[in-house]
């Protein structure tokens, strides 16, 4: 079922990237993710870096006004520290965002939802196997294990962004991606795997209008 998933938010956005109107105009960015996953209680999270790489088509409009569908590939996840465990979380991802953009004189907004596909998970770091016992401390094990089915395959945000734009072709924007919905797998449970969990991502890249 991932898969197809997977499959029809590739087409989806490959679709809105290559179907276009005569003024739209391709482009290609990447840049840095730092993130962070938010609303876990009981735990310190920290923000991890990742990437993302992928096209847009920017549609242009009357005015200063655009719209930019995108396709990219996003690794996204954060760190997680508690009592009992210390490790970071990988999450990737297929995302596809629409954004409208506004551009006046050399700097632009943007704002806009993205729909993105869980491709795989991973959580890497080391976990508590025994607790304290007199003057016996703690012992931990490590962990580096696959993590898929603990998020959901799905992630709906809201994306909002400000950017530069340095002649005809090139720009840089940063951005914050916000989801919007729980994509913790894991129910019923509090502390480490508290049913609430949110992904928070800033994104800084540059951008290439070919």
């Amino acid at each position: 079922m991932k898969k197809l998933t997977t499959a029809a938010a590739l087409s989806l956005g490959l679709g809105l990237i290559f179907v276009a109107p005569a003024r739209a105009q391709l482009g290609v960015k990447g840049g840095a993710n730092v993130a962070i996953l938010d609303g876990r209680s009981g735990q310190n999270a920290s923000y991890q870096t990742g990437f993302h790489v992928g096209a847009f088509y920017e549609f242009r409009l009357n005015g200063p006004l655009s719209i930019q569908p995108e396709i990219q590939y996003s690794l996204q996840g954060g760190g997680l520290r508690s009592a009992v465990v210390d490790y970071q979380t990988k999450l990737h991802y297929v995302a596809v965002p629409v954004l409208a953009r506004l551009s006046l004189g050399p700097v632009f907004a943007e704002a806009g939802p993205q729909f993105g596909v869980l491709v795989s998970a991973n959580e890497q770091g080391k976990v508590q196997l025994t607790q304290a016992n007199g003057t016996t401390p703690p012992t931990y094990g490590p962990v580096d294990q696959s993590a898929s089915s603990n998020f959901k395959g799905t992630d709906f945000a809201l994306v909002g962004g400000l950017g530069l734009n340095l002649g005809e072709h090139l720009r840089l924007g940063g951005r914050l991606v916000a989801s919007l919905n729980d994509i913790n797998n894991v129910q019923n449970l509090s502390g480490v795997n508290d049913p609430r969990l949110q992904n928070r991502v800033f994104q800084f890249y540059a951008a290439v209008q070919l």
